[in-house]
C-alpha cells in the first residue's frame, strides 16, 4: 500500500492484512503515514534481508502485526520476530520444481509460509508459477499463495481453494495496481466477489 486515501479505499473492502514494503529498492518503498484502519485488518511489513532491529522499529514505528519476510532469512531470526508477538509469514519462491524439504526447519518458527513467483526482483513480478508443483507440498503449515494474482485466475484460485492444500490467504498486489502501491479498488472488489 501507498497512500493514505487509497489505504482507506482497500480498507473499507475489509481485506485481513494489507502490506507495506519496507525495501528501499522496490518501487513499492514505504515511507509515509498509515491512517486509522479496523483493527481486524492486520497491518503488515514486508521485509527483504532486513536486520532484526530495522524490521522491530518498524514494528513499533507502524503497529504491525505481521511481518513478510522475502529475503534469506534464518529461521533464527523467524523466532526471533516470532516473540514479538507478531505473525511470520516466510516467503519462498518458485520457478520450475521446488524442494519443500527446505521448509522444514522453519515450520516451527513461522505463522505462514508464502509462495510466489521468482523472477528478477523478490516480490511484485507479476506472473503466476505453476501451481501443479504445489502438489508436492507435504507440510501441515497453512500458507499464503502469492505471485501475479489478477482478475484472470477466478477460475484457478476457486480450484486450488477447494484443493486439499492449506491454502491459508490470497497476496493481491501488482495485477490490482494502476500504479505501484497505488490499487483498484473497484477491481479488487470484483475479483473478491468473483472468488465468494
Amino acid at each position: 500500500m501507498g497512500t493514505p486515501e487509497n489505504i482507506l479505499e482497500v480498507a473499507a473492502l475489509e481485506p485481513d492484512y494489507l502490506g507495506f514494503i519496507f525495501f528501499e529498492k522496490s518501487a513499492r518503498n514505504f515511507t509515509g503515514v498509515i491512517p486509522s484502519v479496523s483493527e481486524s485488518i492486520k497491518k503488515t511489513g514486508v521485509f527483504v534481508n532486513a536486520s532484526f532491529e530495522f524490521i522491530h522499529d518498524k514494528i513499533i514505528q507502524y503497529k504491525l502485526q505481521a511481518v513478510q519476510l522475502h529475503g534469506e532469512e534464518t529461521v533464527a531470526l523467524c523466532e526471533q520476530l516470532k516473540d514479538l508477538d507478531v505473525e511470520v509469514f516466510k516467503v519462498f519462491s518458485i520457478k520450475g520444481d521446488f524442494d519443500f524439504s527446505v521448509l522444514t526447519g522453519y515450520e516451527p518458527a513461522v505463522d505462514y509460509f508464502l509462495f510466489d513467483t521468482k523472477g528478477e526482483h523478490p516480490g511484485g513480478n507479476g506472473f503466476v508459477f505453476d501451481w501443479n508443483v504445489l502438489k508436492g507440498y507435504t507440510s501441515k503449515t497453512p500458507f499464503i499463495l502469492s505471485g501475479g494474482i489478477g482478475p484472470d485466475e477466478v477460475q484457478a484460485v476457486k480450484e486450488i481453494i477447494k484443493s486439499d492444500l492449506p491454502v491459508y490467504a490470497l497476496d493481491l498486489n501488482s495485477k490490482f495496481e494502476t500504479a505501484p502501491a497505488c490499487k483498484d479498488a473497484d477491481l479488487l472488489k470484483e475479483f473478491l466477489n468473483n472468488i465468494k
